[in-house]
């Protein structure tokens, strides 16, 4: 799949469909693009799990930051990765490595590697680079 341009069906479907969604880069500093993202999933009624190895057992937005993917107790539908493009292929290489599987890994905006996302892809698992899902929800299901 190419990753330049996606349908808005697609976008629409994968925010439809996915409830649980961990976030990779989670970050407890209200200042930080991934804080404002999770409480405004949070507020559209997902529940974003956080993921980050250094602020693991603390809080943010009051829900349990786990330090890898891995470590989550419960499924997760979809990866939100807040981490930069070099580490998009590990973030997949963890994805693949769960079970049951997320069935979608979304990367932020700036965050792309083409190789991973082949990989993931060929491995069953959806994958959106370099956009918001804060930015796409608002877009995609707006009543205009």
């Amino acid at each position: 799949m190419q990753h330049d341009d996606y349908e808005r069906d697609y976008l629409k479907d994968i925010l439809s469909r996915v409830r649980v969604i961990a976030l990779t880069g989670a970050s407890p500093n209200a200042e930080r693009p991934s804080y404002g993202v999770m409480g405004f999933l949070m507020a559209r009624g997902y529940t974003v799990i956080p993921v980050n190895p250094g602020q693991a057992g603390k809080t943010i937005h009051g829900q349990t930051v786990y330090a890898r993917l891995a470590d989550i107790p419960v499924p997760v539908d979809m990866v939100d990765v807040f981490r930069a493009s070099e580490y998009l292929n590990g973030v997949v290489e963890e994805v693949l490595a769960m079970n049951p599987r997320p069935s979608v890994i979304w990367a932020q905006l700036g965050v792309r590697d083409d190789a991973a996302a082949a990989k993931a892809e060929a491995s069953g698992v959806q994958m959106v680079m370099n956009r918001c899902p804060a930015i796409e929800y608002p877009r995609l299901f707006s009543a205009a």
